[in-house]
């Protein structure tokens, strides 16, 4: 008989799971419009502003890289690591709509000599890590493709 294994969120509030077509959540000050990922509660982070409130808000799903790395080593716990290890590509990715740059593993099979500066990017979902009864899902950066533009 198959078990069920039942998707949820890695980091409960930073993005939607709706796997056709994810968002990051960000924060939005309603008075200057100062964007923040990850979401937030308090004062808006521009100092020109007095906000005391951030709203939460959908943001963009594609844009370009910034800058990348790749992670050659299995990080501490809480990080669940696959074992054995495999390396992976982080990318810095500028957000299309909103300006801010948003740090992300890319995903798999995708390494650091696939990318380069500038390279269209947009969001997914991909499986973190799995139990016995959960399979624990992130966002991830992908290569926009003729198929995904």
């Amino acid at each position: 008989m198959a078990e069920t294994v039942t998707q949820v969120s890695a980091v409960e509030g930073w993005f939607t799971t709706d796997a056709r077509e994810p968002r990051l959540i960000g924060a939005r000050c309603p008075r200057c419009t100062t964007i923040v990922f990850p979401p937030r509660d308090g004062a808006c982070p521009n100092p020109d502003c007095d906000s005391d409130t951030l709203e939460r808000t959908e943001l963009s799903r594609r844009g370009r890289i910034w800058s990348y790395t790749e992670n050659r080593y299995a990080p501490p716990p809480p990080y669940v690591a696959a074992d054995p290890f495999e390396p992976y590509a982080l990318a810095a990715v500028e957000l299309d709509d909103e300006g801010i740059v948003v740090l992300g593993r890319v995903v798999q099979g995708v390494h650091a000599l696939d990318l380069r500066v500038g390279m269209p990017m947009q969001l997914e979902l991909d499986t973190l890590h799995r139990d016995d009864e959960h399979a624990y899902v992130s966002y991830v950066w992908a290569p926009v493709t003729e198929a995904t533009a």
